[in-house]
């Protein structure tokens, strides 16, 4: 009983894993890899204790190969190689499974040092990570890797496992263990969908409580001051970390400043500066866009000093951004231009170029019209002269439509007046 609960209630089944009902309920893709025994390299995306280990861990033993872990925070080459080496001894006959986690902090050449020993397929690659995949994993892992986004871990479910911690701890201790319903609900909220947190929750409250009668009596008075730093990240009907998030772009975006302050003070109470500076540089954008695009660099500057400073004193200029995108008058309309193209060039239209804006001179000697027939706008009164700037399948497609707003009404004035009088 040295270990702590989590470990001692680790699953040693799919069936066991609580959570990720997508990935590995019956005929769900993931668990019929598993099942299947051949093993791609893969790359597990999501929050701290939602089963990424414990489901390695499985794989390995499922699939007879060598685990061997390394964490991304301490890990070097070297170690690597020290793993490749044992390809050759006995722990190499079934293949090694190489569980590598924390990816995002292994550097470009760390990740690039993987490549060669996961090639032939002698190394199997899982390696897991809590931020996105595509913004800090090497484009070449990715590239040989399936990713699997891991969720908080439903209420319902971690409800269940801490059921299941209280019924082991009985066991374990020969002691009679009362958790009232209202306690064990306020753990499975406030650890977040973080199962591992909510065993030892669990513990930490079965040993904070006096032993009476071979009776614990947990109150949920204990419950509740053990769990107080957890429960500041999720609100009382358990918010998940997305929708604290997603409801702090969409109170900026709503042009409801005291929302907005609200959301992010929920998100810097849970440590979380990087996705607070993220959501509000791309709410400046995507929602203010063109009506304000002084705002961009403003906001740019306040998450510059607000990742310069750390927290707690990142709050102020935060807090300055965040006020201001709420207030600025909004528009899409770049973001709407962009959509609309980037469908348009995915549905493969568009293509080549017209020939006045082709960057070459010369003409082969198949060509029907000779010359290039640019026109150099800054030699034509207004800086402007009408000619096709469009592929010829595209001539006349309309991407950008301004927005109501006073600066965009503005430039559109300027220049219907130009074009038309032309």
């Amino acid at each position: 009983m040295n270990s702590p609960l989590a470990d001692r209630l680790r699953p040693q089944t799919l069936d066991d894993i609580a959570g990720q009902h997508h990935l590995l309920d019956k005929n769900k893709p993931l668990r019929n890899i598993i099942e299947s025994g051949n093993i791609p390299n893969m790359v597990f995306y999501g929050p701290s204790g939602v089963g990424k280990t414990t489901l390695a861990s499985i794989i390995a033993k499922q699939t007879n190969r060598t685990l061997r872990k390394l964490n991304g925070t301490t890990a070097s080459t070297a170690d690597i190689r020290s793993i490749v080496s044992e390809l050759s001894g006995f722990s190499g006959v079934n293949g090694i499974l190489l569980y590598l986690d924390e990816i995002q902090y292994f550097n470009k050449k760390q990740q690039q040092t993987l490549l060669e020993f996961i090639e032939n397929g002698s190394i199997t690659l899982i390696a897991s990570t809590t931020e996105n995949p595509y913004f800090y994993v090497y484009s070449a892992i990715l590239s040989r890797s399936t990713v699997f986004e891991f969720k908080s871990v439903d209420k319902s479910d971690v409800v269940k496992a801490v059921s299941r911690a209280v019924e082991t701890l009985q066991k374990e201790t020969n002691e009679e263990i009362i958790l009232s319903e209202k306690a064990v609900e306020h753990i499975a909220y406030a650890c977040g969908g973080d199962v591992r947190k909510a065993i030892n929750a669990v513990e930490l409250s079965v040993l904070s409580t006096p032993l009476a009668d071979r009776k614990r009596e947990v109150t949920l008075d204990t419950v509740t001051q053990l769990t107080q730093k957890s429960a500041v990240k999720y609100d009382r009907e358990g918010d998940e970390h997305y929708d604290l998030l997603s409801a702090f772009q969409k109170s900026m975006r709503g042009s409801d400043p005291n929302a907005a302050i609200h959301y992010l003070a929920r998100i810097l109470a849970a440590d979380d500066l990087p996705s607070a500076c993220r959501r509000l540089m791309v709410c400046a954008c995507e929602d203010v866009g063109l009506a304000n695009p002084q705002i961009i660099p403003i906001v740019k500057a306040a998450v510059d000093t607000a990742l310069m400073v750390g927290l707690p004193e990142a709050r102020i200029p935060l807090a300055d951004a965040v006020i201001l995108v709420a207030q600025s008058p909004k528009s899409n309309s770049a973001y709407n231009a962009i959509n609309k193209a980037m469908a348009d060039v995915q549905a493969g239209k568009g293509g080549g170029f017209p020939r006045q804006l082709q960057n070459k001179h010369y003409d082969g000697a198949d060509a029907a019209v000779k010359g290039q027939f640019y026109l150099y706008p800054h030699d034509y009164p207004n800086h402007w002269t009408e000619q096709q700037y469009l592929p010829d399948s595209l001539v006349g497609m309309v991407y950008y439509e301004p927005g109501s707003n006073k600066n965009e009404q503005a430039y559109k004035a300027y220049w219907d007046k130009i074009k038309n009088h032309s």
